[in-house]
């Protein structure tokens, strides 16, 4: 199963969302093989000799030291195989196994092996053998069957599996589940877009998620350890905060100034006094109801809806001492810049002091 090592089906989620996990990846050292890995590895090489008519009786076959038992065989292979003829019951499919398929001049030194490439009528088939019994994969907007159907349509060995079709599918093949997404050719061609973007970009974007699961680079990388924001807080440390002190005391004599200016601009014109540069023009319209009766014609009783009294209403109609205190809370609806004099208490960041612990 051979993949490029700047970005394959198994990285093209994570390639797409962080361009720049390209190159924290290029200086992690190889990350070694596994026994699930190699037992996966296996199941291909096995299935790929059957539907390619190398072989009949593949039990016993090895790879790394782990041997295809009968059991892992009527487990995975035989589970598959019948998936694959609910997929195609009356054989009609054209299909290739293992192709390598790249981008050619689009995207030098990327590509990667498709494990089945196939066509049924006016339907490309892209599917993809998943053997783990770890982590279910969809199919829905799968990354890895695109990336496949997008570079499949670049080589040119595999390119009469798309010549003319109107769907692609992608279907993924996780015994005992099968699971298939029809899209169009037209969005393999956006998602090609978006790679050549990733790969090809200034790859300074860097985004954490889902993706950073298989992400070889997350133990060094900076928005996973903190770093980003520990920089951040640094250079905001170096900023000559008493200058900017200055700026704010300033700042709110300027702004009561600009309002001044406004409102003098404004009665001006609305006294017929041109402001060269400056006109009054109408506010956004709403719309409204031409009287009450209209919205009563239109729905009936559905034209009235009820909606909570407002915790100053309700005290208006009680009376402020009638009003239990312990009905009502308040809640700031955020913060707000002020002067050091004000009387209010500051506000006590909780999430900058977490992230300084």
């Amino acid at each position: 199963m051979l993949h490029s090592s700047i970005v394959g089906g198994s990285t093209a989620k994570r390639v797409i969302a962080c361009p720049a996990s390209i190159d924290l990846v290029a200086k992690m050292p190889p990350k070694p093989s596994s026994k699930y890995a190699d037992e996966g590895t296996l199941l291909h090489d096995a299935i790929s000799q059957i539907l390619d008519c190398k072989a009949t009786d593949v039990v016993g076959m090895t790879y790394e030291g782990i041997t295809l038992t009968q059991e892992l065989y009527d487990d995975k292979i035989a589970v598959a195989l019948a998936a694959l003829d609910e997929i195609d019951p009356d054989k009609r499919m054209e299909f290739v196994v293992e192709s390598r398929v790249g981008f050619g001049d689009t995207l030098p030194g990327v590509f990667g092996s498709a494990d089945l490439l196939g066509r049924i009528g006016d339907r490309a088939i892209v599917l993809d053998w998943k053997f783990g019994d770890g982590v279910m994969v969809d199919a829905v907007e799968n990354a890895q069957g695109m990336f496949y159907a997008a570079a499949a349509m670049r080589t040119p060995e595999t390119q009469w599996v798309f010549e003319g079709a109107t769907e692609v599918e992608i279907i993924i093949v996780q015994p005992p589940m099968v699971r298939r997404w029809v899209t169009t050719p037209k969005r393999i061609v956006e998602f090609e877009f978006d790679l050549v973007a990733a790969v090809n970009g200034p790859r300074t974007k860097m985004q954490t998620g889902e993706h950073c699961r298989w992400c070889a680079a997350k133990p060094t990388c900076p928005m996973v350890t903190g770093a980003v924001d520990r920089a951040l807080r640094a250079t905001l440390l170096r900023i000559d905060a008493p200058q900017i002190s200055d700026y704010l005391a300033q700042a709110e004599l300027l702004e009561s100034w600009i309002d001044s200016v406004r409102v003098l601009a404004y009665d001006m014109l609305e006294n017929n006094v041109k402001v060269p540069g400056f006109k009054l023009v109408a506010k956004r319209g709403t719309r409204q109801w031409v009287n009450d009766e209209a919205p009563v014609k239109l729905l009936g009783d559905k034209a009235f809806e009820s909606k909570l009294i407002s915790v100053a209403q309700a005290e208006k109609l009680v009376g402020k001492k009638n009003f239990p205190a312990d009905l009502a809370v308040s809640v700031s609806s955020g913060s707000t810049l002020v002067p050091e004099d004000d009387p209010r208490p500051a506000v006590l960041n909780l999430g900058s002091i977490l992230k300084l612990i």
